[in-house]
């Protein structure tokens, strides 16, 4: 079972940037994206042997969901349930019967921390809706999260600790969402990986330089880690400012509570 998750910046950018080759390509089973920035009609795409699910953002051209399955899940949900955060697009889940996987992409901090008091509220109804879940059955979580988690996801940890997407707090959030039962797929593959990154800024020649970041993640409940065969980054790929990242996963054997 092969998920790919891929912040595109923008889907109609993207598309004309080579989207749909890289789509071809990689065959997946899941394919969730990131920031389409698109109301309901504004693209149609033709892609055959997938079902489509879109959640859109209310304001024009900001954020939004989408994920592309081979296989018809069970039931799908959009947001969290809850009005303060389900404006935005950010969030869809499809349940299928050995698993949940829920596409999100985490609101940023932005510059000067403005956002960061919404964005702790928002890691914490986030947390706890994952952990209802996965009380019910294991969960794939996948997505942008806006966070770098230690000093080996970025290239420069010092100059940029208390930045958006590395503050204290937002570290810190993600730690507890580990330890509430939920692991990093790639750390718990490669612990000490270093220049593994999936976003870089369009300035500086950062990605030239590989000067990124990691802040989009496979994270997974931590008792399907022995089905996780691997966790992938796609640094090669462009068309966005985020790469690709994927993982592959045992479809044998995936556990129940």
């Amino acid at each position: 079972m092969r998920l790919i998750s891929w912040n595109v910046n923008g889907l109609r950018a993207c598309l004309g940037k080579g989207f749909l080759d890289f789509f071809s390509q990689i065959g997946a089973d899941c394919f969730c994206i990131q920031e389409t920035k698109l109301q309901e009609g504004q693209v149609s795409l033709e892609l055959e042997g997938y079902h489509q699910y879109w959640n859109s953002a209310l304001k024009k051209g900001y954020s939004g969901t989408a994920v592309f399955t081979r296989r018809e899940p069970l039931a799908v949900t959009y947001g969290l349930g809850m009005e303060e955060h389900d404006t935005e697009g950010r969030v869809i889940t499809l349940e299928f019967p050995e698993l949940y996987l829920v596409n999100v992409y985490t609101p940023n901090a932005q510059r000067e921390l403005t956002r960061l008091e919404y964005r702790m509220k928002w890691e914490d109804d986030f947390r706890a809706y994952l952990c209802r879940l996965d009380a019910v059955k294991p969960v794939v979580l996948c997505g942008d999260l806006n966070v770098a988690h230690q000093e080996i996801d970025l290239k420069n940890p010092k100059s940029n600790r208390g930045n958006a997407g590395f503050s204290d707090e937002e570290r810190a959030k993600f730690t507890e969402l580990l330890e509430s039962g939920f692991s990093d797929s790639f750390r718990a593959l490669y612990p000490d990986k270093t220049g593994a990154y999936s976003w870089w800024s369009y300035m500086y020649h950062a990605r030239a330089n590989n000067a990124g970041w990691r802040i989009d993640y496979f994270v997974v409940s931590k008792r399907l880690l022995g089905q996780v065969r691997d966790s992938v980054i796609y640094p090669e790929i462009m068309g966005s400012d985020h790469c690709p990242v994927g993982l592959e996963l045992e479809e044998q054997a995936i556990p129940s509570l």
